[in-house]
């Protein structure tokens, strides 16, 4: 095997193991190539070409959370995870619960290790002392990061309960509803503690603050209503978006996607809308 065929077989792991450190499709996608600069100069020299690589774009990845912090604690309005849209049409590359909107954003509280530990050892399945190599740091010193990372997220991680074909029924419901300006149709497809979060990052009109609560939801796509065929996109088509049913809009003032998270009791528990250009430019 070459040095190009070694990479290429680990590319597709270093992009999810770097889109869900990163929460990014571009960024993810620029730490595997720096990685893949790195391996062009240490190839020949590299025993284990797999944990190498991993190695280093996890480091890769640590760095450009901790270079990242001064820049999302500053970003204006929420921040959601750039959009991982997969056609219908093709089989689902990831286990939905493993790169859900709900799911990365967990991870977004938890510090760059924290983070790394967690990934490597319970979604990519190395053990502690190959974590623990990975991350220049002893294995007692990695199972404490573990145990804390873990009390995080094991709250708020998703589980799917709900089949796709119903999910997905949900999500168009809720568009036929919001189309029709159905108020009451609107209402009774949302979970009753649900959420609603756009993504603007000062680049586009969004809600400053998520929306918590149906009766918020409800009222603000009320208000949308109002503002008649501005408010509704020129070309649709529907999409999977980190494992969740979900649409990519045309719009006059350009591209949105939506994501609809469904509950277990038959309702909407999460929609999410990305309307940040600088995140929808893989749309192209």
């Amino acid at each position: 095997m070459t040095d190009v065929d070694a990479f290429e077989t680990q590319r597709p792991r270093l992009i999810r193991l770097a889109y869900r450190m990163l929460g990014s499709v571009a960024e993810a996608e620029d730490a595997v190539q720096d990685a893949w600069l790195r391996w062009t100069r240490a190839a020949e020299d590299v025993a284990d070409p797999a944990a190498w690589l991993v190695r280093v774009t996890s480091r890769l990845c640590i760095d450009r959370l901790r270079a990242a912090k001064t820049q999302r604690a500053a970003y204006r309005g929420p921040w959601l995870p750039e959009p991982l849209i997969e056609e219908l049409s093709v089989d689902p590359v990831e286990r939905a619960e493993d790169v859900s909107v709900a799911f990365l954003l967990t991870l977004e509280r938890l510090s760059p290790l924290e983070r790394a530990v967690f990934l490597l050892h319970d979604v990519f399945d190395e053990d502690y002392a190959e974590v623990a190599q990975t991350l220049g740091k002893t294995e007692p010193a990695v199972r404490q990061l573990a145990t804390r990372a873990r009390a995080h997220v094991k709250e708020t991680r998703p589980r799917f309960t709900v089949s796709q074909e119903d999910a997905a029924k949900l999500a168009a419901a809720f568009m036929a509803a919001a189309a029709e300006g159905d108020m009451a149709a609107l209402s009774a497809v949302l979970a009753e503690d649900a959420v609603m979060v756009t993504d603007g990052g000062g680049k586009r009109k969004a809600a400053l603050r998520p929306l918590i609560g149906r009766e918020d939801i409800v009222r603000l796509l009320e208000g949308l209503a109002w503002r008649g065929a501005e408010a509704f996109p020129l070309s649709f088509r529907s999409v999977r978006i980190n494992g969740y049913p979900g649409l990519v809009l045309i719009r006059e003032d350009g591209p949105m996607t939506v994501a609809f998270q469904p509950g277990a009791d038959g309702k909407l528990d999460g929609i999410y809308m990305m309307r940040n250009p600088e995140k929808l430019g893989h749309l192209a």
